[in-house]
């Protein structure tokens, strides 16, 4: 085994499995820049490497990722820099021909969510939390999230997430088409392991071409994330955003608009 990494990304390569973990527990595995970047790089070197049949990302602790990390001080290159590195992110897990799995045990919410649906096939455990919560902070959804809630749910559910911030279960997403499958959080490290040998085990050409055609077929990433990039650039900018932070900082409900 070979593991690789800085202190908020690990990358371990066991034979054929490949995983790239967000390490940072304490605040739920809430992302900033050089944490996307990294994330972004090592999905794409996994990829690279023929030796790797699979690409597990997953987050260390009870969470997968709770978005991206309010709780320090954001310049305008922070902000940007955040919604470049999600959108690389997605990119790199979308467009990998390798398949990638994600991995949910807990909180997925924001950045963290639209990263987790990129993945190819998605478990989450039953109590697991699933949210986008753009709303409460003046935003709109990134990270082709857009995009990807709509292929698995469509329209009308997608905005009932987007605009209510409305927290889904894992069963609830499960049931939902939102994820492909949702376990009890008791069988949740068994039922990974499965699915990581089955996905180890395909024909990785094969595997490669299914998945890029499904992919072609459900969204336009390109597009995706050009709308997004410049929707987002612009809220970024308004008061509605420095609003939105603020109420959050201060764990109060912000007031939009005046």
């Amino acid at each position: 085994m070979t593991q690789e990494g800085a202190d908020s990304v690990l990358v371990e390569v066991e034979g054929a499995v490949g995983r790239v973990t967000l390490a940072a527990p304490a605040r739920l595995n809430a992302v900033d820049v050089p944490m996307l970047e990294a994330v972004a790089d090592a999905v794409r070197r996994l990829d690279a490497d023929p030796a790797v049949r699979v690409v597990v990302l997953s987050g260390q602790g009870r969470a997968f990722c709770a978005g991206a990390d309010l709780s320090v001080h954001l310049d305008e290159g922070d902000l940007d820099g955040t919604l470049r590195g999600v959108g690389a992110v997605t990119r790199a897990v979308v467009e990998a021909g390798t398949p990638v799995l994600g991995l949910v045990p807990g909180v997925a919410a924001g950045a963290g969510l639209a990263m987790a649906l990129a993945a190819d096939y998605v478990l989450v455990a039953d109590e697991a939390t699933l949210v986008l919560a753009f709303g409460a902070l003046g935003l709109m959804p990134d990270g082709g999230a857009t995009a990807l809630v709509v292929a698995s749910v469509g329209r009308a559910r997608a905005l009932r997430l987007a605009l209510t911030g409305e927290r889904l279960t894992g069963a609830q997403a499960a049931d939902w088409g939102l994820v492909a499958e949702s376990v009890p959080a008791d069988d949740f490290a068994t039922r990974a392991d499965e699915l990581v040998a089955h996905l180890a085990a395909l024909s990785p050409t094969g595997t490669a071409r299914t998945t890029a055609a499904i992919t072609a077929a459900a969204l336009d990433l390109d597009a995706t994330l050009a709308r997004e990039d410049e929707g987002q650039h612009a809220l970024l900018r308004t008061p509605d955003f420095v609003e939105g932070l603020t109420a959050f900082r201060e764990k109060r409900r912000p007031t939009f608009g005046t």
